[in-house]
């Protein structure tokens, strides 16, 4: 979809900044924290409305983990997440989606592969710190 067919919004300009300048992959709640301090009339429907037309665009990523609140991340490029199965936390991998796993995983199911997400689980550093196992 064209980003055409949406006007620009300014919560939806700044919610992007947002996303794009953190590596936290927030959840709806945390960016409307952060935009309520910018726009005191904002409501909650307003920053879901958006995201999802962001997502729409491409422009971000909706991170579900079935377990917490859906997390939003703005680097669209292929990459993995680790997962925290204590709090939550999402972070990135460090580690680059290859080409070649996405061939062989066509060749061997016969799947057209048009996108991957693989997450890793486990106990952040925080929660191993705080003894939170």
């Amino acid at each position: 979809m064209s980003e055409s067919v949406y006007k620009t919004s300014k919560h939806r300009t700044a919610l992007l900044e947002i996303l794009r300048t953190t590596k936290t992959h927030p959840t709806a709640a945390w960016l409307y924290e952060r935009l309520k301090e910018r726009f005191p009339d904002l409501s909650q429907g307003t920053v879901y409305r958006n995201l999802s037309i962001l997502a729409e665009l491409g422009l971000v990523r909706v991170l579900r983990s079935g377990k917490t609140f859906d997390r939003f991340d703005a680097d669209v490029t292929p990459h993995d997440h680790m997962v925290c199965e204590r709090c939550g936390r999402v972070d990135d991998a460090g580690i680059s989606a290859t080409p070649a796993g996405e061939q062989e995983a066509a060749r061997a199911t016969g799947y057209l592969v048009t996108s991957r997400r693989l997450d890793y689980y486990g106990i952040c550093p925080d929660c191993q710190r705080s003894g939170d196992r």
